[in-house]
């Protein structure tokens, strides 16, 4: 018995050099870093710039006297926006004013008279509220409020194209919209956008021509650029 138990302990001691040994060469291998995904944030300040164009679809009334006709006025636009976003989640809101000089035109025979009537707008701007969805550095949203125009009617002789008269109007009514945004870099941004105004209508006066009732609605496609103040996208783990 006391010859098992030294052979077993001879072989216990011979074996743990080897066994230490066997344990130390195992390398040692260090748990990966947490995989960091990029979350675009869109809330902050921003300013940007919008170009694009449009048309205004005009209809005339002689007060009194019945429909003189109707003209569409298009032309190109070009201006500025600034607003501020925040973000809960995926659901982005935000509050923006826009202003934009314009140069739509157009006219028509009157239906009434040997008359030609002319409707040029020079200028709108929109005061509105958003909401939208974002899909990380992708936005699509709505958008309503308030919006301005500004216009100049003319009145010429549709045989001579002699000055009649004319008048200019700035008009208030609404505004609702839809668009895309596609964040390129942290702070900067590129959309494209398209508009409908509701002008109503509006009583104006032409002097001893008589006033007309003119009824305005008005599109616009605008892309847009916009610079956001803050700082990087947000990470997530």
């Amino acid at each position: 018995m006391k010859k098992l138990l030294l052979t077993t302990t001879a072989l216990v001691v011979l074996a743990s050099p080897a066994l230490a040994a066997d344990l130390a060469a195992r390398p040692y291998t260090k748990a990966p870093p947490p995989v960091m995904a990029a979350i675009y944030d869109w809330s902050g300040f921003y300013i940007g710039v919008n170009g694009g164009g449009g048309w205004s679809h005009n209809t005339w009334d002689l007060v009194g006297g019945g429909r003189e006709g109707s003209h569409d006025s298009s032309g190109g636009t070009v201006g500025g926006q600034v607003g501020y976003r925040w973000q809960m989640g995926q659901i982005v809101f935000g509050v923006e004013a826009q202003g934009n000089w314009a140069d739509f035109s157009g006219d028509n025979v009157s239906a009434l008279f040997a008359t030609r009537n002319r409707t040029k707008t020079d200028a709108f701007g929109l005061f509105t509220g958003q909401v939208g969805y974002a899909w990380n550095n992708v936005l699509l949203y709505a958008k309503g409020g308030a919006a301005l125009t500004s216009n100049t009617y003319t009145i010429s002789n549709a045989a001579t194209g002699a000055f009649l008269g004319s008048n200019d109007n700035t008009r208030w009514g609404g505004v609702v919209g839809a668009g895309i945004e596609y964040g390129f870099a942290p702070n900067w941004s590129l959309g494209f956008e398209y508009d409908h105004l509701f002008m109503d209508r509006q009583t104006v006066s032409f002097g001893a021509l008589g006033s007309d009732s003119i009824k305005q609605d008005v599109d616009l496609f605008t892309a847009r650029l916009n610079y956001r103040f803050g700082g990087p996208v947000a990470t997530r783990y």
